[in-house]
């Protein structure tokens, strides 16, 4: 088979990459990443400029791509330049107005693609373990209007967000599968109280607590307590996205670990010249190759029809890259020595991102469980 990308694709990787490089060296992502902020409205409207939101969408929603091999191109490349902006989050909730919204909300797309509003998906809960249709907080009718109260933990730049994506429960118990429902709010809206936060591999992350929120009737994304099958298809597409990401940030640390053997002296010579050091490159490189595989496999599935064979491919590519991943980080930082541990070398902040990647949609070990039920299933 060959699996190598489009003209297109290839052209987008070529400049995007080239774009990060100038635009996004290592001390300016630092800047950026762990500033304030933790992400450059400027380098995000110059992405958006380049086209490289609008590839995660097709032609029909202001795109020009939107297939799962234009996601896994993209967020490659951001994996290699450990760019911290809000694609993903723009990526998830967009997908969920292409699927779910109404023509008002789908106009919401316009400013996504352009750059000039940020989104965010507000679903994980204090004290959950990433169970999708656990939901706690509710929202209950108040006429024409729906008023939501509760609490969400860890939304990826909650606090810079123009436009929410909340799931609430509007009937049932908090696991029930049934009576979820997603609203789109107003990031400043009345009763949103927002504690930011830095992240530990760059960006920020909020708490956010939501007290009577009030919304009125258009906010609804989609039918009444059916918003789990949206959820479940919004997430795949940040398990792609994230698996992908992985992808690139393996192959920088790789690369950097490679060089330092050839350079890094020991004896007079090479310490790359040590056999058991190239014993475990060898089975290193093999294992980042099996984690690109997984995620051409997820790539390919996403547009799958099929429910099951969709959701199983992503949840393999995710433990794939969560096991792989851990293991870069560690061997990569092993072969450098203590050098591998300062901040002034780019290694330990891909080391970081590749470790924190595990932890967003699903760690290795719930995606594992999720695979075996799937399969149990089928």
């Amino acid at each position: 088979m060959n699996f190598e990308h489009t003209e297109d694709r290839r052209m987008l990787a070529e400049t995007l990459n080239r774009c990060i490089a100038e635009q996004y060296p290592i001390e300016q992502r630092n800047h950026i990443a762990y500033g304030t902020q933790g992400h450059s409205a400027q380098l995000y409207a110059q992405l958006a400029e380049l086209g490289v939101i609008g590839a995660l969408f097709p032609e029909d929603a202001g795109g020009f791509g939107g297939r799962g091999f234009d996601i896994s191109v993209v967020f490659e490349c951001l994996g290699r330049g450990l760019v911290a902006e809000p694609l993903l989050g723009a990526l998830v909730v967009g997908q969920a107005l292409i699927a779910g919204g109404n023509a008002t909300q789908r106009a919401l797309l316009e400013a996504l693609i352009a750059g000039s509003a940020v989104a965010a998906l507000a679903h994980d809960e204090p004290g959950s373990h990433y169970e999708l249709q656990r939901v706690a907080t509710r929202a209950e009718r108040d006429g024409q209007d729906w008023l939501l109260s509760g609490a969400k933990a860890v939304v990826a730049f909650g606090a810079q967000a123009d436009w929410l994506l909340v799931s609430a429960r509007t009937a049932g118990e908090t696991f029930d599968a049934a009576g979820i429902s997603l609203f789109l709010v107003p990031g400043k809206s009345a009763g949103i109280e927002a504690r930011s936060y830095p992240l530990v591999d760059g960006g920020h992350a909020a708490e956010l607590h939501l007290q009577q929120v009030r919304v009125g009737p258009e906010a609804l994304l989609g039918q009444v307590g059916e918003g789990l099958a949206l959820l479940e298809r919004i997430s795949g597409y940040a398990l792609l996205a994230l698996a992908a990401e992985s992808v690139g940030a393996m192959d920088v640390a790789k690369d950097q670990t490679l060089e330092y053997l050839r350079t890094r002296k020991q004896f007079g010579v090479a310490i790359g010249s040590f056999q058991a050091l190239q014993h475990r490159m060898a089975d290193l490189l093999l294992e980042v190759e099996q984690a690109r595989s997984s995620v051409i496999n997820a790539a390919a599935a996403i547009d799958d029809e099929d429910a099951l064979t969709r959701q199983k491919a992503l949840s393999a590519a995710k433990v794939t890259v969560g096991r792989i991943g851990a293991l870069v980080a560690e061997d990569s930082i092993q072969l450098h020595g203590g050098i591998g541990m300062t901040w002034e070398l780019p290694l330990a902040h891909y080391a970081k991102r590749l470790v924190m990647i595990d932890h967003q949609f699903g760690d290795e070990d719930h995606h594992l469980q999720r695979f075996i039920a799937l399969s149990q299933a089928a």
